[in-house]
């Protein structure tokens, strides 16, 4: 029999950034790393056993009757579980599971171990887990660390990338620039100015990513709260839950689901990501087009290569890579937005998978973040190009002029200047002042003769970069 090494070389490879299948764990690791704290699934089970702890300590100091004598100097003993927690910790919760064949039971059954490590609570470790269901964990769990990642790692690259465009738009303020519509050359704008809309539109839709609600489930097995009511009818374990939820996790309470959570959040947060990284798409094809009319050139470090074939080309693959990316982020970020919300009756398994999933498109995102500011890094501008373009064509300045006349009541100033070879190309500003006597009194020859291509707009540009 014909042994086949290959195969058995491949069974012996360990995981690393060479072995994984996905280039975020693979290939972008460098830049995804963060990430894995909180989308991991090291980072779930941390995050399972934190709410377990946190609510174990929430019923003590309630406190349930039969937690009335937990002395509450061991609460940073039993912190310690989740803040010491390692991949080890870990490594022991899978083992675990490999007998429970349940992962959030496994997760109950290491905290009772570390009860045992501790000593002395035997007569308080089933209060672990105390009438939950798996949902009540997970989908405070995956909020959470959500919430989490948003803060301590997205959020701050995308000021980031604000903070770039900030320091460009301002740099570039005074920069004349012909503006294109459908491609073609139209009235000049400025280069601050344009870098300045895309500061704008990502600070409005990070604003609105930021106001989005990161909501709980947690109210047992069909989100009434049963089996808490049949063991303490006393208690108000809707008030409990939310306190719960709010102080303790930082998160709001959903007052209404089934067993599992109702994800209308998380669908409001992935379509408020998508809005971003579309607007970071856009921007990607801007400044893509911008070197490519040689507005801007690109450095290039010492060895590196631009084209394998092309020794003269420093291609912009930044900006490709980061649009790449973004596609493939939003492409999944629309379908959770889609999947999530939506479950048979009282739940079903379809989003358990899916829900493992959502720090995939978070992780597209940040690699194209990093890429776009690479690449906005390596940036020279070409203001010699930028003004040639603008002195080549003049035409443009006929906006300006039509309206001047337009407030002159000059007869169809419109259909006038049309008509006339101020609208070509290669026209003169010469030649401007020219056909300009032609058509107005002395009234507005002054006005007129003061429109220059370098200078028209400047007033807006000047506005929008203050």
């Amino acid at each position: 029999m014909q042994c086949n090494y290959t195969h058995l070389y491949f069974i012996m490879m360990e995981l690393d950034s060479l072995t994984a299948i996905s280039p975020i764990d693979g290939r972008y690791r460098g830049k995804t790393e963060s990430l894995a704290n909180y989308f991991s699934e090291y980072a779930l089970i941390r995050y399972r056993i934190r709410v377990e702890i946190e609510y174990f300590i929430t019923l003590c100091e309630l406190p349930l009757p039969q937690l009335a004598h937990f002395d509450h100097s061991l609460f940073d003993a039993l912190r310690d579980i989740y803040r010491n927690f390692d991949e080890k910790a870990a490594s022991r919760v899978k083992e675990i599971e490999k007998t429970t064949n349940h992962d959030v039971k496994a997760v109950e059954y290491y905290i009772k171990e570390q009860f045992d490590r501790i000593g002395g609570l035997d007569d308080v470790k089933e209060f672990v887990h105390f009438g939950l269901t798996s949902q009540d964990i997970n989908n405070t769990s995956v909020p959470l660390s959500l919430k989490d990642a948003l803060n301590e790692v997205y959020y701050p690259q995308v000021e980031e990338l604000i903070a770039q465009l900030q320091q460009y738009a301002d740099e570039w303020k005074d920069v004349p620039m012909l503006a294109k519509t459908h491609g073609q050359p139209a009235s000049p704008t400025r280069l601050g100015k344009e870098i300045m809309v895309y500061v704008y539109r990502l600070t409005e839709q990070l604003n609105t990513l930021k106001q989005c609600k990161i909501t709980a489930k947690f109210g047992g097995a069909t989100g009434n709260f049963n089996a808490h009511h049949v063991a303490y009818p006393a208690y108000d374990w809707r008030t409990f839950g939310n306190k719960f939820v709010a102080e303790k996790l930082g998160l709001e309470r959903e007052q209404w689901t089934t067993q599992i959570s109702n994800y209308d959040y998380l669908g409001a947060i992935f379509d408020a990501i998508r809005r971003i990284n579309t607007i970071i798409i856009d921007l990607d094809r801007d400044f893509w087009m911008y070197i490519s009319m040689e507005y801007f050139k690109q450095k290039i470090k010492a060895g590196e290569v631009g084209s394998s074939a092309m020794p003269h080309k420093v291609n912009p693959i930044d900006y490709e890579n980061s649009e790449g990316n973004l596609g493939l982020a939003n492409a999944i970020l629309q379908f959770l937005a889609q999947k999530l919300p939506v479950s048979r009756l009282q739940r079903d398994l379809t989003d358990s998978t899916v829900l493992r999933n959502i720090g995939v498109p978070l992780g597209h995102s940040v690699i194209a973040i990093q890429s776009t500011l690479k690449g906005l890094r390596k940036l020279i501008l070409n203001e010699d190009k930028i003004l040639s373009d603008l002195d080549n064509t003049w035409a443009v300045v006929a906006e300006a002029i039509q309206t001047i006349l337009r407030r002159e009541d000059y007869p169809h100033p419109y259909e006038a200047l049309k008509s006339l070879p101020v609208t070509i190309p290669v026209f003169k500003p010469t030649d401007t002042f020219i056909y300009l006597n032609i058509l107005i009194n002395s009234k507005s020859r002054e006005a007129l003769k003061s429109i220059h291509i370098h200078y028209y707009g400047r007033r807006f540009g000047e506005q929008a970069s203050g």
